[in-house]
């Protein structure tokens, strides 16, 4: 039996703001993504030259997004726990000729949430698996594949552990993680730049100029860029999950939006600066059959290629203290990372409790901790998935990439679908403004159905390990949807409850069918 209860509301601006920015991780994906962006090809020809301006239209996708959560947030306030999954219901209910369609609308947008939600903890265990392998390697430890499984297992588990104990604890550690990533990636990219302005002749850089790092190559080198940077911004709309335990719905809002533009539009947007500006031809790494690669060759050859950077700038610039700098820095991304492991699973097992206690999950989900008012079973439901889904991400490049590829795809679904719900919802509001409640919805919608179209298309054009990724992620994600298709079908045959509801919300006429 589901012990029933409240949460606390506990979190000011400062908690929620911090927990959905320990979400983004300022720097942790910068040292992770950096390889499969540097990796990333089509039709044998790479997009790696084209990070920074991708990056800067996933900005651009996600700030339309943050917009609509926000002000969905600010338009029903009593959403809690609900997030996207309460705005979808509550939305087309007030929409007049769309309200038979509330309990369908929600559904999906709570199940697509879970694609995201459930998946994303997984690729981050994953990657904090890879980054225990390439600091044991520094020491001159090789760790087998089954090791790096076994070390995501462990990962998840003191993970799941932590967040079981409660989000204020999570808070306070969130705090702690954002201030020293920023103060990392500050050092960084720095150094990053002041070896680029010191070394003119001296180095070919793969970008000649600075200005070549903020221009735009090709359309859709920027756009599949695209598709591995939004990994690096997901998360400000966790803000919006947490507003059952803010202390006022304007945290909420002013927290999804502050997320974002400190971490993305400021730090994000250095930091890839910096570490394209000092990509050059002499940095070198040794493929699988022993032959060098230069340049970006070798940052997608290289498990790691921000701690490769980061040892060549303090060999060079602190006195041939690379070797410890690399270690600083790669200590401080564990700790990124574990915050951002822990945010996430936060955030999810939060949507999955709206879903169960809204009687559209198992009821076991809704079961809140007698001491730590958390929903425990969704917790160690999301720590098992966690651990299964990293350890398979740790298996090679290919893995990863298509883990985050179905992290991805979840993402640019639940935001399409958000912002088209932000539509619904303003359209028949008295007064709204037409710029953020319709424009903005408008262009999110298109923008994040453009990239999952971009996804989709990458699996089939691109050729090599970036195709078997992409149709990894494709085909998972389609097994989702039967998955949901049918449990929702026949969950509302044995429950009795009608597809299509009345205007009032009551069940309506139209049975299930079976």
């Amino acid at each position: 039996m589901a012990q029933q209860g409240e949460m606390k509301k506990t979190l000011t601006l400062t908690g929620v703001t911090v927990n959905a920015m320990a979400l983004i991780a300022p720097g942790a994906f910068l040292w992770l993504t950096f390889q499969m962006q540097a990796l990333q090809s089509v039709n044998g020809q790479t997009t790696a030259s084209d990070m920074f301006p991708g990056l800067l239209l996933a900005l651009f996708l996600a700030l339309l997004t943050a917009i609509s959560y926000a002000k969905l947030a600010t338009l029903y306030p009593e959403a809690g726990t609900g997030s996207s999954y309460y705005f979808a219901e509550h939305a087309f209910l007030s929409s007049g000729k769309f309200s038979a369609f509330s309990r369908v609308n929600k559904f999906i947008v709570g199940w697509f949430s879970h694609l995201y939600y459930w998946i994303y903890p997984g690729v981050l265990v994953g990657m904090f698996a890879v980054l225990i392998s390439y600091i044991a390697g520094a020491f001159g430890f090789t760790l087998s594949i089954p090791v790096q499984m076994v070390i995501a297992v462990a990962i998840a588990a003191v993970t799941g552990f932590v967040a079981f104990r409660g989000v204020t604890g999570s808070t306070a550690f969130s705090v702690i993680v954002n201030l020293i990533q920023i103060v990392t990636i500050i050092f960084i990219t720095v150094m990053a730049i002041a070896y680029r302005l010191a070394n003119p002749q001296h180095v070919t850089f793969v970008h000649k100029t600075l200005t070549d790092i903020i221009i735009p190559h090709s359309f859709s080198g920027v756009v599949f860029q695209s598709t591995i940077a939004i990994l690096l911004l997901v998360g400000f709309e966790s803000a919006t999950a947490l507003a059952a335990e803010s202390k006022s719905v304007k945290n909420v809002s002013r927290g999804t939006i502050l997320s974002l533009v400190i971490q993305g539009l400021i730090f994000y947007l250095f930091e890839y600066f910096g570490a394209n500006g000092w990509i050059n031809m002499s940095y070198t790494v040794k493929d699988a059959n022993g032959a060098a690669q230069y340049g970006m060759a070798a940052a997608a050859t290289s498990s790691a290629p921000i701690g490769d950077m980061v040892r060549n700038l303090g060999d060079v610039l602190l006195n041939n203290s690379g070797f410890l700098c690399m270690i600083l820095v790669a200590i401080s991304v564990a700790i990124s990372l574990f915050g951002s492991v822990l945010s996430c699973m936060n955030t999810g097992v939060r949507v999955t409790y709206a879903m169960a206690k809204d009687d559209e999950m198992p009821a076991v989900l809704n079961a809140l901790h007698v001491k730590h008012a958390t929903p425990h079973t969704a917790v160690l439901a999301i720590t098992i998935a966690s651990a299964v889904i990293g350890a398979f991400a740790v298996i090679n490049a290919t893995t990863l990439t298509a883990v985050t590829y179905i992290s991805n795809i979840g993402t640019f679904l639940l935001y399409g679908m958000t912002n088209l719900i932000a539509l619904v919802a303003f359209i028949n509001q008295p007064k709204h403004n037409f710029f953020t409640t319709i424009l903005i919805p408008v262009l999110g919608t298109i923008a994040n159905v453009g990239m999952l179209v971009a996804v989709i298309v990458l699996g089939f054009i691109a050729g090599g390990a970036t195709t078997v990724s992409a149709v990894i992620a494709i085909a998972f994600s389609l097994v989702w949807l039967v998955i949901g298709i049918l449990y929702f079908n026949i969950h509302s045959k044995k429950e009795g409850k009608a597809v299509l509801v009345q205007k009032d919300g009551t069940p309506g006429e139209t049975s299930v069918k079976a």
